[in-house]
C-alpha cells in the first residue's frame, strides 16, 4: 500500500460518524476532540483524491457546530457593539468534542483561524467538484459574522499559544475565510460588504505592521505576531494557500524564503525558534506547507524533497507523527511533555492531511504519467 493510500485509509478509518475528523485517536491531550484547522487541511487533503462523501460530512458537521452557536455569536456581536468588553474566555472554541460539543476540559481555546481556514476549505471543496454541500448556509454565516466583527481581537495563535498578541498566521486565515465565504454566495449584501471590508482592513494592518522592517511592505518578510521581527512556519500559509501575499510577490517570496532559512532543517521543518514542545522538534505537516509553497512556484525538486522526508518519517505501519525528536531545538524540554502527555501523537491525521495535498500538488506538476512508490508520479 502507497503512503497516499494508507494516509487515505487512516483519514477514512477514523473519520466520526458525525463527520469529525479526530486530530489522533490515541493521544491523550487530543483524543476525541476534533480541531477546525486539523479538520480543514484533512479534508482537503481528501477532497483531492476523490473521496467527497468524507469531506462533504466534515464540512457538514462544522457547519451544524458553528450554525448551532449562532445564538452566542449574536449576543457577542451585540455587546461589542455596545461597546461592551467580551473576554477570550467567552468566544467560540477551537476544539469541539466529536459529538460537536464543547469540551469540558480546560483548553486555549480562542483561536480565530480555524473559522477561517474552515471557510476557505469548503470553498475549495465546492469548487474542485461543481457542487453545493447541502445545509452549510447558516454555518457560513455565522462563521462570517463572528469573523467580521472579531478578527482584530488578540487571540491564540495555530500553536495555542500567546494570547495576547495579533498572530499574522490569524489574520491569513481569517483573510482567506472571508474571502472565501463572500465567493461561496450565500451572504447578504450587507454581510458581504462587511466582509469585505475586514479583508481590506487584514491586508492594510499586516501592510502596516506585520512585515519585518517596519512595515517595509514591498521587501520585508511576514512576521510571527504584529509588531515582531520573528519568523514562524504557519507563515507559510499566509502564501500558499491563504493567498494573503501572493507567491511572486516580494513579501510572498521572503516570507517563503526566510521561513526555510531559519527554520527548515534537512526536509523536516521547526515551528519557530524558541519552541521547546516535546524539545522542540521538526513538524511532519510544516514540511508539508513548505513543499507545497515550492510546488506552486513551480520548484519541483524542491517540493519532492520535503515529500520524500515526510514518508521517511512513517512508521513501519506508516502511520504519520506529529512531528519526530531525532533533532530537537531543547532537548532538555522532551521528558516533561513525555510524562505529561506519553508518546509523541501518532498518528496525527493532520499530518496524514498534508501528505495528500503535497503529493497533489506534485501530480499536477508532473509531465509523467507513472506512478512510483510513494503514489506520487515521478
Amino acid at each position: 500500500m502507497t503512503l497516499v493510500s494508507h494516509s487515505l485509509d487512516v483519514i477514512q478509518r477514523l473519520q466520526s460518524p458525525t463527520g469529525a475528523y479526530p486530530a489522533s485517536p490515541t493521544f491523550s491531550a487530543y483524543r476525541g476532540y476534533s480541531w477546525l484547522r486539523d479538520g480543514a487541511f484533512i479534508a482537503e487533503g481528501v477532497s483531492r483524491h476523490g473521496d467527497i462523501a468524507g469531506a462533504d460530512a466534515f464540512h457538514t458537521w462544522c457547519a451544524r457546530v458553528i450554525g448551532d452557536r449562532a445564538g452566542q455569536v449574536d449576543s457577542l456581536v451585540s455587546r461589542a457593539g455596545r461597546g461592551e468588553p467580551v473576554s477570550p474566555a467567552e468566544m467560540l472554541p477551537t476544539r469541539f468534542t466529536l459529538d460537536g460539543v464543547d469540551g469540558d476540559v480546560d483548553w486555549w481555546d480562542f483561536q480565530l483561524d480555524g473559522y477561517g481556514t474552515w471557510l476557505w476549505a469548503l470553498r475549495e471543496h465546492s469548487f474542485r467538484h461543481g457542487r453545493e454541500v447541502p445545509g452549510v448556509e447558516k454555518g457560513v454565516r455565522t462563521a462570517a459574522r463572528y469573523l467580521t466583527s472579531f478578527w482584530d481581537m488578540p487571540c491564540y495563535d495555530w500553536w495555542e499559544e500567546h494570547v495576547e498578541q495579533r498572530h499574522v498566521a490569524t489574520l491569513g486565515a481569517v483573510h482567506a475565510g472571508l474571502r472565501a465565504a463572500v465567493a461561496l454566495g450565500v451572504l447578504s449584501g450587507a454581510e458581504s460588504e462587511a466582509a469585505g471590508r475586514a479583508v481590506a482592513g487584514i491586508a492594510a494592518l499586516v501592510s502596516a505592521e506585520g512585515v519585518s522592517g517596519a512595515g517595509a511592505a514591498r521587501s520585508g518578510h511576514l512576521t510571527k505576531w504584529l509588531g515582531s521581527e520573528a519568523v514562524d512556519a504557519s507563515l507559510l500559509a499566509c502564501v500558499e494557500p491563504f493567498g494573503l501575499y501572493a507567491a511572486d510577490h516580494p513579501v510572498g517570496a521572503a516570507t517563503v524564503a526566510e521561513v526555510e532559512r531559519q527554520l527548515a532543517v534537512d526536509g523536516g521543518v521547526y515551528r519557530y525558534l524558541a519552541d521547546t514542545f516535546y524539545g522542540g522538534g521538526r513538524w511532519v505537516l510544516l514540511a508539508g506547507f513548505l513543499g507545497w509553497n515550492h510546488a506552486r512556484a513551480g520548484r519541483r525538486a524542491e517540493a519532492r524533497r520535503y515529500l520524500d522526508w515526510m514518508a521517511t518519517q512513517a512508521t513501519p505501519e506508516g502511520d504519520l507523527p506529529e512531528q519526530v525528536s531525532d533533532r530537537l531545538l531543547a532537548p532538555d524540554r522532551l521528558q516533561e511533555w513525555l510524562d505529561r502527555w506519553g508518546t509523541v501523537a501518532t498518528p496525527l491525521l493532520w499530518s496524514h492531511g498534508m501528505y495528500l495535498i503535497l503529493a497533489d500538488e506534485l501530480n499536477k506538476l508532473s509531465e509523467q504519467g507513472e506512478l512510483d512508490e510513494q503514489g506520487v508520479r515521478a
